[in-house]
């Protein structure tokens, strides 16, 4: 048997149903686990002396885990954020198809590019983020994060704005990409953006997956504006990741399969 894992400050059965929902609908002998590690170190030298296949990370561990992986792939590597490892024989490869997510949501949405844009947060999923707006064409884009160094140099990464903090500031699409609104998070309950700033906006876009109706998707939808959720954004890095895994790509009706299987828990 074969085995895949994910590694999260919070683990969720996001990934565990739907890549194992795959593995059933494939006839894989393969199988996936999400686990908390208490030492991120000892935790991907189990996973290279183990054999283990495959290696989600999450937050808090897109950037640290850059220093203990053999190969970037370019994926990973321009925006140094990693959300995937790949093990081949003890080689540990790594990837990042958060940003294939963010692309294509953008895209299948039809997000106009002169939209003006704030962007939540300075971390691994918002490097993701910020390139991914920056390649598909998108110029009036601010970063709004509290910590200076880490902000300011993602923004100017890109070419972009930085803020410190939102203070009033209104735009066409608002995008969080902090823990703000995470179920089992301090902060679970609360808003990323203020009521304002909903209001403001044409189009609202949350990559926190769990719960899939976090407190900003509820207030969007309240407001009667249009949406992507962060349960698009895991289904869609989910199935990148499942196919580095196994090299198989699934029928749409496969992947429809799981993501439903994965909602219904």
């Amino acid at each position: 048997m074969t085995l895949c894992i994910s590694l999260s400050a919070r683990p969720s059965n996001n990934g565990t149903r739907f890549h194992n929902h795959l593995y059933g609908q494939l006839d894989l002998n393969w199988i996936y686990k999400a686990f908390a590690p208490t030492n991120l170190e000892q935790a991907i030298a189990g996973v290279r002396g183990l054999g283990i296949r495959g290696c989600a990370i999450s937050m808090p561990y897109k950037e640290d885990v850059i220093a203990l992986v053999d190969e970037m792939d370019p994926s990973a590597k321009a925006i140094d954020s990693v959300n995937t490892i790949v093990n081949t024989g003890g080689h540990l490869k790594a990837y990042n198809t958060d940003y294939t997510a963010i692309e294509q949501l953008l895209a299948a949405n039809s997000v106009p590019t002169d939209y003006s844009v704030l962007v939540l947060g300075a971390g691994g999923m918002a490097k993701a983020t910020v390139a991914a707006l920056r390649d598909a064409g998108f110029s009036d884009v601010t970063v709004i994060a509290r910590n200076e160094a880490s902000g300011r140099a993602l923004a100017d990464q890109y070419g972009f704005k930085w803020r410190a903090a939102l203070d009033g500031g209104t735009a066409d699409l608002i995008i969080n990409v902090t823990p703000i609104g995470m179920a089992g998070g301090a902060e679970a309950e609360a808003l990323s953006f203020p009521a304002e700033a909903i209001d403001a906006a044409r189009l609202v876009f949350d990559v926190v997956a769990l719960p899939a109706e976090t407190p900003l998707v509820r207030a969007a939808r309240a407001a009667g504006k249009p949406v992507i959720t962060g349960a698009e954004v895991a289904t869609i890095q989910a199935l990148e990741q499942f196919v580095l895994y196994t090299g198989v790509r699934p029928t749409a009706e496969q992947v429809r399969a799981a993501e439903e299987f994965m909602r219904a828990q």
